[in-house]
């Protein structure tokens, strides 16, 4: 045992020998703390791994979900099959089992699917492989196919093979192979025959099949508002459905097309569209251009949305009708209504007798701001929806429902 005398003057020394290295109190008090380190992150996306520009902060994956996304390439493959197995059957006092290879599975589908949700085509990513089939087994066991993989793609998505329209999932539901799974090879035991009695062929599976699809998006709606820039489309919009576009004092606030669906008292939804802003020379790709204006081709009415503000506001409707038909014959003729928006202001108030004299009293006079005169648009959209429905009907084809 330790005599206390020793024991003391050990931890005597032990403390004079902390004392020699620790810091003055006042000197502790003055000394900067360190920087904590920046946590090191486990992964980084694909975003992250390119360099960007000096100056400019990199976009996350999940901050580019949320753009809208109207075309994209996409490449899909089909799962494999699964190989086929040589193999024999083997059991105790059974010399000659006789060959018992089973067959492999066949590889997975890649199946497009139209998925109502869903509005754009940035969830889409840009390459697709089915699941593999599994092997074959002993004891004449196939393998298991490959699940079909689904990708959900919005309501009127045109998929394209280079130049030629393969699918138009326009409804909801609609479904689309994109590429096939591959076939599962072939145990032994296909190939008995009663000249080979123990064959030793086998086959591997089949890889997938392998494409390169362009899918675009072509916004579905009953109507389509078509306008100048600043003609105050985003505005009517949110004043006669629950759509929130973006509303700005400047031109082509709005750089995406919006869906709003316009609610009646029997029940039935009639979906608008608002469409950016078109400008002279759009059908020559100027401006927003041709990126926006197949957005009108799959609706059934138009509503012209002039502003009534400018010189001379009927101009705007013969610019109009002549761009949409510069870029698609007969598409100025379908049925529409001219809305002139902005009355409540006092030059609106004087170029109004104007306009109705040179369309002939058709034009409806209103105010997204105020919501002057909101219920006879509200009218006029009810009849050409029935008498889009009607047409359709006769037709033969089943109308869009929301």
């Amino acid at each position: 045992m330790m005599p206390s005398r020793l024991f003391s003057a050990g931890w005597r020394g032990a403390l004079e020998g902390l004392g020699r290295w620790t810091l003055p109190a006042r000197a502790a008090l003055c000394r900067p703390l360190p920087r904590p380190s920046t946590p090191r992150r486990l992964s980084l996306g694909c975003a992250e791994r390119a360099k960007a520009p000096p100056g400019k902060k990199l976009i996350s994956e999940k901050k580019l979900k949320r753009h809208f996304v109207d075309h994209r390439q996409v490449l899909v493959r089909g799962g494999r099959g699964g190989d086929g197995v040589s193999c024999f059957h083997s059991e105790p006092r059974k010399e000659f089992g006789g060959p018992d290879g089973g067959d492999g599975g066949s590889g997975g589908h890649v199946i497009l699917r139209v998925d109502r949700q869903m509005k754009s085509l940035s969830a889409v990513l840009s390459q697709y492989r089915g699941f593999d089939g599994e092997d074959g087994g002993s004891k004449n066991c196939f393998g298991r196919g490959g699940a079909a993989l689904y990708v959900r793609v919005p309501m009127g998505t045109l998929v394209k093979e280079g130049d030629e329209v393969v699918a138009d999932l326009s409804h909801p539901g609609d479904e689309y192979v994109a590429a096939l799974g591959g076939a599962g090879g072939k145990g032994n035991r296909f190939f008995l025959a009663n000249d080979n009695r123990a064959p030793l062929t086998c086959t591997p599976g089949e890889p997938g099949q392998e494409r390169v699809l362009s899918l675009e998006l072509k916004t579905v709606a009953h109507a389509g508002m078509v306008g100048f820039p600043n003609a105050g489309k985003s505005s009517l919009l949110r004043a006669i459905s629950n759509a929130k576009p973006a509303v700005a004092a400047y031109p082509f606030t709005t750089l995406n097309p919006h869906v709003g669906i316009v609610h009646y008292e029997d029940h039935q939804q009639v979906a608008v569209a608002d469409v950016p802003g078109i400008i002279r020379g759009a059908h020559q790709n100027r401006g927003l251009g041709l990126a926006f204006l197949r957005h009108i081709e799959r609706c059934g009415f138009l509503l012209f949305v002039v502003d009534l503000a400018v010189p001379e506001p009927w101009a705007q409707v013969e610019d109009l009708k002549f761009e949409l038909e510069k870029y698609q014959r007969g598409l100025s003729q379908r049925p529409h209504a001219v809305v002139a928006n902005k009355v409540d202001l006092p030059e609106a108030r004087a170029n109004l007798p104007e306009l109705q004299a040179r369309l002939g009293g058709t034009a409806i006079a209103l105010s997204a701001v105020t919501g002057e005169n909101l219920e006879g648009l509200l009218l006029r959209l009810k009849e050409l929806h029935d008498t889009h429905v009607a047409a359709e009907l006769a037709q033969g084809r089943a109308p869009l429902r929301w």
